[in-house]
């Protein structure tokens, strides 16, 4: 296997290895993922049918709320039932390299000899369309390679919180005391994301003001889960933890059971994967979509319409209708 890395890129004899359990095969299998090269679609084909046996979890929050540690902290507590999984730190690309910049394995020493743990920094690279679709193929690849859950952590804010909702069965969404009131808590979307919050660091001053105001904003929210008999509805709970010392754990990798089960029992589970299957379809197309327009761009097609809007004889909206309903030629 090792002569194979080092000579050429054989994709099947590198997925069967992976498969075996050889880890640097898998480590080589995702960073064609990365890439979004043509051996990430050649992955992706292998990987699909041996794919959907696997439990993700998602792992957000502002820079600097411990969610490292409490990932690192939740993979240890994981470990104790004999689970097999992987972790996927997704972070900033560097502007220079394209790799990842934050290095969350760093934060995980502990778990990098124990062959049942596969932990990777992932960097978003020059795939198109990015974390949208670089992550559902990785997650497929550990599925299909034995992990039966798969943790999704992102180091950043804003867009890539709201795409790791749509890539996880379960959100843990993590905060700090002090982390801001209510309303600041809804103008960053996280209401609408997450399944379960987690105020980390709560030994600190403030963790009570921070209880107190995520429980008001989803008061605000119509989040009344078993206020009524039958609600089948979810209220995503808010726990307490301090991963440097392990507190709290036990609660939360309960809440995380719990959630799972409840998506089970009222079928949410198979809506949001459904769900989670078209946004896929339609980034996919969007993304071959935008290549194929790259590629006109340098068309004598492109050309000529240009100087049709350029001199007013049509819209830019009738010129790009005619570009997208013309055939591809092989020089577009």
């Amino acid at each position: 296997v090792v002569a194979l890395m080092n000579s050429r890129r054989d994709v099947p004899a590198l997925y069967a290895a992976a498969r075996g359990g050889h880890r640097p095969s898998l480590a080589r299998l995702v960073s064609f993922i990365e890439r979004g090269n043509a051996e990430a679609r050649e992955v992706g084909a292998l990987a699909y049918p041996d794919a959907g046996g696997g439990f993700t979890v998602g792992i957000t929050g502002a820079p600097g709320a411990g969610k490292s540690t409490l990932t690192s902290a939740i993979v240890a507590r994981m470990r104790t039932d004999g689970l097999r999984l992987g972790v996927l730190a997704i972070d900033p690309s560097s502007p220079f390299t394209g790799g990842a910049i934050l290095g969350d394995r760093v934060r995980m020493q502990e778990h990098a000899l124990d062959d049942q743990v596969f932990i990777r920094s992932m960097a978003t690279r020059g795939h198109l369309g990015g974390l949208a679709l670089a992550t559902p193929e990785a997650v497929r690849l550990l599925e299909a390679t034995g992990r039966t859950w798969i943790l999704v952590e992102t180091v950043g804010v804003g867009q890539v919180e709201v795409e790791i909702a749509g890539a996880a069965d379960t959100t843990v969404v993590v905060v700090n005391p002090g982390w801001g009131d209510a309303v600041q808590a809804n103008k960053a979307g996280l209401m609408e994301i997450a399944d379960v919050f987690v105020i980390n660091k709560a030994d600190r001053a403030g963790a009570d003001d921070t209880r107190r105001d995520l429980e008001y904003m989803l008061d605000l929210s119509g989040h009344t889960a078993g206020h009524e008999p039958g609600d089948e509805s979810w209220r995503p709970p808010v726990l307490s933890t301090v991963a440097t010392s392990n507190e709290g754990i036990d609660e939360l990798w309960e809440a995380i059971g719990t959630h799972r089960a409840h998506l089970e029992t009222t079928g949410e589970l198979a809506r949001r994967r459904e769900r989670r299957f078209d946004d896929e379809l339609t980034r996919i197309m969007s993304a071959q979509l935008e290549e194929r327009a790259r590629r006109l761009r340098s068309s004598d097609a492109f050309a000529e319409l240009r100087g049709d809007v350029e001199h007013r004889r049509i819209d830019p909206w009738e010129a790009v209708g005619r570009l997208i309903e013309s055939r591809p030629s092989t020089q577009d």
